[in-house]
């Protein structure tokens, strides 16, 4: 059973939501404010969050940088802030997607099962903080790495950053990103030491300097992770 969790302090658009969510075979959990939405996931099995913004209690921004401490799973915002600094603030902090309301139900039904596909195909386990992808398995609380059940042994820095990426599958991090993320530092405009680490990552899982399987250059952006 699929379970989506919807937190939203509306409860006519909660009812809204699970209405159409179920009627795809989807099983929804209703909370109205972040602290219920926290107490829902780390008490129960969650595969979605569709999470609003401005919540009581704890809002969307602090729910979702809390899931991100422990949890990989999908999280959609469901929010009125609508300008596109919403939507990046809302994305930089960890969401998978950004709806605006007033938002057409078909619509978000349609981005919830493209998001459960997705992590279904990237194998993301929130029980054992693991992620699995096309043989490399990354364990975050062990902070471990095997790739086709062989051990990699990589540096402190190497597994932060794989880890950053393996996160967020296909969402593309400029060097500045990886820096300030991984180094916890203000960037100065060199992007040799994030060269100088993927390299270094990127012959530890035997990447072909052509066809890098798992993390991928965007020229002129950055990197992500081929999820």
């Amino acid at each position: 059973m699929t379970n989506i969790l919807v937190a939203d302090d509306d409860q006519d658009i909660a009812d809204l939501i699970c209405l159409h969510l179920e009627k795809e075979g989807l099983h929804t959990i209703k909370v109205y404010n972040g602290k219920e939405a926290l107490h829902a996931i780390h008490s129960q099995h969650i595969d979605l969050v569709i999470l609003d913004i401005m919540m009581p209690e704890m809002d969307g921004y602090g729910v979702v940088q809390k899931i991100r401490e422990q949890y990989y799973l999908p999280v959609i915002f469901l929010s009125a802030k609508a300008s596109d600094l919403d939507k990046i603030t809302g994305l930089v902090m960890g969401a998978d997607d950004y709806m605006v309301k007033p938002f057409n139900p078909m619509e978000l039904v349609a981005r919830v099962q493209a998001q459960l596909r997705r992590s279904k195909l990237i194998g993301y386990s929130t029980e054992k903080n693991e992620i699995i992808s096309g043989g490399l398995v990354l364990n975050a609380d062990e902070r471990t790495v095997k790739l086709y059940g062989e051990s990699i042994e990589l540096t402190p820095k190497e597994f932060d950053i794989l880890h950053l990426l393996a996160s967020y599958p296909n969402k593309v991090f400029s060097t500045e990103n990886i820096f300030q993320n991984v180094w916890g530092e203000a960037y100065y405009g060199s992007s040799n030491t994030v060269m100088v680490h993927i390299r270094g990552l990127r012959k530890k899982l035997k990447e072909d300097g052509d066809k890098n399987k798992f993390i991928k250059t965007v020229w002129g952006i950055g990197y992500k992770f081929n999820g």
